[in-house]
């Protein structure tokens, strides 16, 4: 602590100019990175002090146990792995629309100073969104969350029915970055890294078999495609083409009859 505040200290208007210089940039940037990668390719040689370790008895198990010598001193140039490139890039919207009962992103975008508009009223608006195609949740908990990685995402568009009150964020403000880094799924340290939008990816609705049955087989009477698209499954799919169930919920999947929300990122982009 004493030699960060020094160092601080010693250069604080640099810091300073630093800062503004990164936040103007940020205000004019199209695109922002979201992921990143370590360069093993590159490193810094900085001075590591350390002491000569060595194995002597435990006192607890009488095992060989490891202990530095705080006799024997050492100081040697260690390669530092602190670079890093991005992975993945995403064009910045011009806003992002949220409807208001995610209120836990919401107190916290506004407790990172966050500048939103509640909509006046019931309001239709084209819009960009995300379908989650798959992603990975953590097998134990790390700081109270199962986080989501390896998110994979399809961008989709149509109009959607925002409500009076849902929030329209722009993204000409100063926390644009913080934004982009949050509020796209797939970024790093996004919310829905930290499961704040998990109850999307539960389905919630399905279909009975034998009520369903008839509902499809007029469905499929009135959308050709989707027939179609089933009739191709079938030819290439024999273990589908045996299963009336599996068969039954493609239909379902591919129907206005499925559950909307199901696997639909709850945050809408503005171009």
């Amino acid at each position: 602590m004493e030699s960060f505040i020094e160092f601080t200290a010693k250069n604080s208007h640099e810091i300073t100019r630093i800062r503004r210089e990164a936040v103007r940039l940020n205000q004019v940037r199209d695109s922002f990175p979201i992921a990143w990668k370590n360069d093993r390719s590159k490193f810094s040689n900085i001075e590591f002090k350390g002491y000569q370790s060595g194995q002597k008895p435990s006192a607890v198990s009488g095992l060989p146990r490891l202990y530095y010598d705080r006799n024997k001193p050492f100081t040697e140039k260690v390669p530092f792995y602190n670079f890093y490139r991005d992975t993945l890039t995403v064009d910045r919207p011009m806003a992002y629309l949220i409807p208001q009962g995610w209120w836990k992103v919401i107190e916290r975008l506004r407790a990172n100073k966050v500048r939103m508009m509640p909509l006046q009223k019931d309001t239709t608006i084209m819009v960009e969104w995300y379908a989650i195609e798959g992603y990975e949740s953590a097998a134990r908990p790390y700081e109270g969350h199962h986080p989501n990685s390896k998110t994979r995402v399809v961008k989709k568009h149509s109009a959607i029915s925002f409500r009076k009150g849902d929030f329209f964020i722009p993204l000409n403000q100063r926390a644009n970055r913080f934004l982009v880094e949050t509020l796209e799924p797939h970024a790093e340290d996004s919310y829905f890294t930290w499961n704040f939008f998990d109850p999307v990816l539960g389905q919630k609705e399905g279909f009975s078999s034998y009520v369903f049955e008839e509902t499809a087989a007029a469905y499929l009477t009135d959308q050709p495609d989707v027939l179609a698209a089933l009739e191709q499954r079938r030819a290439t799919d024999s273990t589908f083409n045996r299963n009336a169930y599996a068969q039954l919920n493609f239909v379902y999947r591919n129907s206005r009859y499925f559950e909307p929300a199901y696997l639909r990122y709850p945050v809408y982009r503005v171009k």
